[in-house]
């Protein structure tokens, strides 16, 4: 039986594979929904609040040992994203679920030493501790977001870049026209098709990465090839957008 919340850095938290497998959805399908209101929460000025309760991290694929996007989620989190899912089957599975977080909850709350008997001093050494213990946490949580951040950009996919170029090149030169607008023409159909704001998406890709203390050097360099190749979905589109491109000009 699939845990369906985990611990993590003291927290109750689940995440998109166990919810694309237990609300029977291809994974690709709930990052899309969680990009969605990641996008709205965005738009109201709750970024901040995007972050703290949803952790992209990554995982690898059991088969091609290759490595690939997720979200860990809070149950605040979960719920966001799980609203639109109404079926009576989805229903009885976000009930599942809320109980569950619920359970982790009061395991984490019983898991709490109680101090209120112990000596001044061994409550101080204790209090030390724990608090030294957040800090760790804390910058362990920091650190493993940053990784992620720069491993999501420095894993470059070059065969498909390399050959994404190939074929607006050659689509440039029968068409007659310039590489350089058939690109930004791409984008455009990107974001029309997609309906996302790659320069928005690139905007806060470096304010992440500025966080997280890349250089300047590595945060220029960073453009919104790299915003759409850490998408999956996003990845998936564009190929197509650049192949129905490509094929346009042979006619």
């Amino acid at each position: 039986m699939t845990q369906l919340v985990f611990i993590e850095n003291g927290r109750a938290v689940t995440d998109s594979l166990i919810v694309a497998e237990e609300f029977y959805k291809e994974h690709r399908n709930v990052l899309a929904d969680i990009e969605n209101q990641l996008k709205k929460l965005d738009e109201a000025g709750l970024e901040e609040w995007g972050v703290l309760n949803f952790q992209q991290t990554q995982y690898q694929h059991p088969q091609n040992k290759q490595w690939y996007p997720k979200f860990d989620m809070t149950e605040d989190a979960f719920a966001i994203v799980a609203m639109s899912y109404t079926t009576p089957e989805a229903m009885k599975m976000k009930v599942k679920f809320l109980e569950e977080f619920k359970r982790m909850r009061q395991q984490l709350q019983t898991a709490v030493v109680d101090t209120s008997q112990l000596s001044p001093i061994l409550q101080l050494l204790i209090q030390q501790e724990q608090q030294q213990k957040a800090i760790i946490e804390r910058q362990d949580a920091t650190d493993k977001r940053v990784s992620v951040i720069q491993e999501t950009i420095l894993q470059r996919d070059d065969d498909w870049r390399d050959k994404l170029n190939g074929m607006l090149n050659g689509a440039a030169r029968r068409s007659g026209g310039v590489f350089r607008d058939l690109r930004t023409r791409s984008y455009e159909m990107l974001e029309s098709r997609a309906k996302c704001d790659l320069n928005r998406r690139l905007r806060n890709l470096h304010d992440r990465l500025r966080e997280s203390g890349a250089t300047k050097t590595k945060i220029s360099e960073t453009n919104r090839l790299d915003v759409i190749e850490a998408d999956p979905k996003l990845k998936e589109i564009y190929t197509t957008i650049i192949k129905e491109l490509s094929i346009g000009t042979l006619s």
